[in-house]
């Protein structure tokens, strides 16, 4: 495991994904596809951590549902915006 300059302590793959993360987070004005891709992957690797981490199992279980629960909000938009297109037409 790489050390942070601050600390001197090991990174762990939670701090590890949260940094890649914030790396790969779509820009403000993203489309709602982008950012629901985001969150849906952010979950997935939470769940990765969850899995292989025990002793950050809780921590990555509660990161993954949180990004899922962002995922469902943004399908739902999506959905509602759909509909709205289709009684438009």
């Amino acid at each position: 495991m790489e050390k942070t300059a601050i600390s001197g302590h090991p990174r762990t793959l939670i701090q590890q994904a949260h940094e890649e993360l914030v790396r790969i987070r779509p820009n403000r004005d993203a489309s709602l596809q982008a950012w629901l891709f985001y969150y849906e992957r952010s979950a997935a690797l939470y769940d990765r951590i969850a899995d292989t981490d025990p002793s950050h199992k809780l921590e990555a279980q509660y990161w993954a549902q949180r990004e899922r629960d962002h995922a469902r909000g943004i399908a739902a938009r999506m959905r509602t915006a759909s509909s709205a297109r289709r009684r438009r037409k």
